[in-house]
Parts: structure tokens; sequence; C-alpha cells
């Protein structure tokens, strides 16, 4: 799944994600570890061309509206969980909550519609049970989260 982009894809991709990636607050993403050494903003990145790819491997049956952006605000937390104290209640850790905190950011910050927010809440499925995704765009996001995720952790 390596293949590179063609130029017309390359272009579709970027004219999307440019609203987001020129934001400051998203470049913000830069300050906070994800996996390994990965910023938060380029484990961002690798999910939302992973999910591109994904769709174009399936038959580019999304919308590219709801993906590329889901995919790009999927950890839009704006906080280092490495810093915030461990809880010893489960559902209060970082993995079960950061989807809820970027869906908030997402809608404060972007104005993000339901379907975008729906991306975003259902990354961590199956982690968080209740957050099944219910959309193909949330189903890619949501794979392409965990791929990304297992590479960048064995890159260290």
């Amino acid at each position: 799944m390596k293949r590179k982009l063609s130029k017309k894809e390359l272009r579709e991709f970027t004219d999307i994600l440019e609203p987001y990636l020129s934001d400051p607050k998203v470049k913000e993403m830069r300050n906070y570890c994800a996996h390994g050494r990965i910023s938060v903003l380029q484990h961002s990145m690798n999910v939302a061309r992973t999910a591109y790819r994904l769709d174009r491997l399936f038959g580019k049956k999304t919308d590219l509206n709801v993906l590329l952006p889901g995919a790009i605000l999927h950890d839009f937390y704006l906080y280092d969980w490495h810093d915030k104290p461990l809880s010893i209640h489960i559902f209060r850790m970082h993995g079960y909550t950061h989807p809820s905190a970027a869906c908030e950011n997402a809608a404060k910050f972007f104005h993000a519609d339901e379907k975008v927010q729906e991306v975003i809440r259902c990354h961590m499925w199956p982690l968080t049970l209740r957050s099944i995704p219910r959309h193909r765009e949330a189903v890619l996001v949501c794979i392409a989260d965990k791929l990304c995720a297992l590479q960048e952790t064995l890159q260290r």
C-alpha cells in the first residue's frame, strides 16, 4: 500500500486538507507525541494518507470531505497525554477519553458536521465499545489508525 499518489490524487488530497493543515490549532498537534517519536500531526497525516489509499483500493466509495477531515482531526485533543497522571479508573484513561476531546475540538474550531464527528468518535473502536463505526468513512479511519499506530510503534 506504499504506492505513490498520482498528481491528481495528491492535488485532491491536498486541496481538501489544506484548510486544516494551515490552521494554527492543527499545527499545534506537532507539539504532542503520539507513538514513539511520531508527533500527533504526523500520525494524523499518516492516517489520512492510509485511509485515502484504502478508499482508492476499495473503489473510491467514500465522501472525501468526511474521510479526510475526520482522519486529520481524529486525534485533535491538543494535550500531551504522557504528562497526564495515570488514572486508576480505566474508562478515564487517554485511550477511552481522547476521541471525545478531539470531537469537541473539531466541532468548536471547525464546526465539524455529524459524519466527521462520528469518524472522530469511533476511531478507537473496539476499545470504545459503544462508539461503533456506522459509515464507511469511520470504518476506514478506524482501520487506518490501527495500521499506522502499529507501524509507528514498531519503528521505535
